[in-house]
């Protein structure tokens, strides 16, 4: 603490000394009596409080927290994180130069007061212009493994794991959705603590790493969102996986009205899964217990009740990038056993305002050009080999994930009309040939535009908005 930093307090810019830095930090530990460590390039505040008896808070307390002011520290971090509760522990990450790194994690001692903290003090504005993100944080134990040969049963790859790595507790591997004695070509491997986890990736990572001949890919899977117990109780759709290509959504109905007919609402089927919604909850719970291992169309089928996720959340989560590649989460409905490889990640935003309607506006996306020197070595490669946050439009993103899906390109066609004042406008409506059924054979925007790219991008987006809220976006990667 020996570095002069900005004591930003109120929108100040007077210079603090690291004096003053450290005499702050030890009045704040002397008025609230918790303890500060700094260790492997953090500093923890507390963990546990003064006075705690037991064992630490459990999953679901720890909130992240990002775009922390590089000059802001714990004297004015910890008096705003208090105002959602009490601070288990704070952990600020740090620079060897003494300034943080720009990101903490936050734990209380209750996950209510974590859902509070998330409330009121994500996008919250710390200082004049400036704005931290926060949401919630948990321990992540599971890693993807990709490149894995599709003839390899689970056993076979618990057991080679195992061998290469330490603190194994399982291995998730989905059969194909078109030949249930292969794999997907990728699973998950679940680890005793977040700390094995990461060692397991430290190993594996540099991308040389073989398993049968075979280099693999390997990288973090995003731990899957916790749904509250209320929230649970009130649900009766069920989560219906591994189900044949060829069975329909009638055949699915009519076997799980065979309990009791007429307790389902209605079927969603989606490539090898399906949701099975039903009228009353306690039928879906009885349902669950009769169902779950029976055989349809001669498969084994999984049965668990859906998570059910806000939509809007959802939507933002995708929109700020807070669902990233490897995600766990399906969209609408997450399911802990029904995990892909990627998910929908950023999504782009129209113009503010397009012919009249105001579209979602996340973050600006980083848009930068770099010098191009001679002598550069350049590689081609395919649109499909890059991830989604190089997309930037909407029009991009959809033809990616269909692609991904192994779906056909998305169709496009185009329609016109006049206005009353003269002007052109126009409208496309998208096909998804794939998933084009009775029930939702296109999509088509409920806006005109002037321009054929606006025209276009509208729909791309209006498309991907309702991909979501129907929750057919799987992406299946087989």
């Amino acid at each position: 603490m020996n570095e002069e930093n900005i004591d930003g307090t109120n929108g100040c810019s007077k210079v603090r000394t690291g004096t003053q830095n450290e005499a702050a930090l030890l009045a704040l530990m002397e008025k609230t009596g918790y303890n500060m460590v700094q260790e492997n390039g953090q500093r923890k505040f507390g963990g546990p409080p003064p006075g705690w008896e037991g064992p630490p808070p459990p999953r679901g307390c720890e909130v992240f927290v990002g775009k922390i002011p590089r000059d802001m520290y714990e004297d004015e971090l910890v008096p705003v994180f208090e105002r959602a509760g009490k601070i288990y522990e704070f952990r600020l990450m740090m620079e060897f130069s003494g300034e943080n790194r720009g990101y903490a994690f936050v734990m209380y001692t209750t996950k209510e007061e974590a859902q509070l903290a998330i409330r009121i003090l994500n996008n919250y504005e710390i200082r004049p212009g400036k704005f931290i993100g926060v949401c919630v944080s948990l321990d992540n134990c599971r890693l993807f493994i990709g490149a894995i040969p599709k003839e390899k049963k689970k056993e076979d790859i618990l057991d080679e794991m195992r061998k290469v790595t330490e603190g194994v507790v399982d291995v998730i591997v989905y059969p194909s959705a078109t030949d249930k004695t292969k794999n997907r070509g990728f699973a998950f491997v679940e680890y005793e603590s977040h700390r094995a986890a990461a060692m397991a990736r430290r190993k594996l990572i540099p991308g040389t790493f073989q398993l049968w001949g075979h280099t693999i890919q390997v990288d973090w899977a995003d731990p899957e969102k916790e749904v509250d117990e209320e929230t649970m109780q009130r649900v009766k759709v069920l989560y219906v996986r591994n189900l044949m290509i060829s069975t329909t959504e009638e055949t699915i109905k009519a076997e799980f009205n065979k309990f009791k007919p007429g307790a389902v609402e209605r079927v969603k089927k989606l490539r090898d899964y399906a949701f099975v919604h039903f009228f009353n909850r306690e039928d879906a719970v009885a349902a669950m217990s009769v169902m779950n291992g029976k055989c349809i169309d001669g498969a084994s089928i999984e049965v668990t009740l859906a998570k059910p996720v806000n939509k809007e959340n959802t939507w933002r989560q995708h929109l700020n990038g807070q669902i990233s590649p490897n995600s766990e989460n399906l969209i609408v409905f997450t399911n802990k056993e029904e995990n892909h490889p990627k998910t929908l990640g950023k999504l782009p935003a129209l113009p503010a305002r397009l012919n009249g309607q105001h579209s979602p506006s996340p973050p600006e996306v980083e848009r930068c050009t770099y010098p191009f020197y001679p002598g550069t070595k350049l590689t081609p490669i395919s649109m499909y080999s890059l991830k989604s946050s190089h997309f930037n439009s909407a029009v991009m993103h959809l033809d990616y994930y269909c692609n991904k899906n192994n779906w056909a390109p998305p169709e496009y066609y185009l329609y016109s009309t006049t206005s009353q004042d003269g002007k052109v406008l126009l409208v496309y409506k998208i096909v998804i040939p794939a998933i084009a059924n009775g029930s939702q054979s296109y999509f088509m925007p409920d806006k005109l535009c002037t321009t054929l790219e606006d025209a276009k991008e509208l729909a791309a987006q209006f498309t991907l908005l309702h991909l979501v809220q129907l929750c057919w976006i799987c992406l299946l990667f087989l």
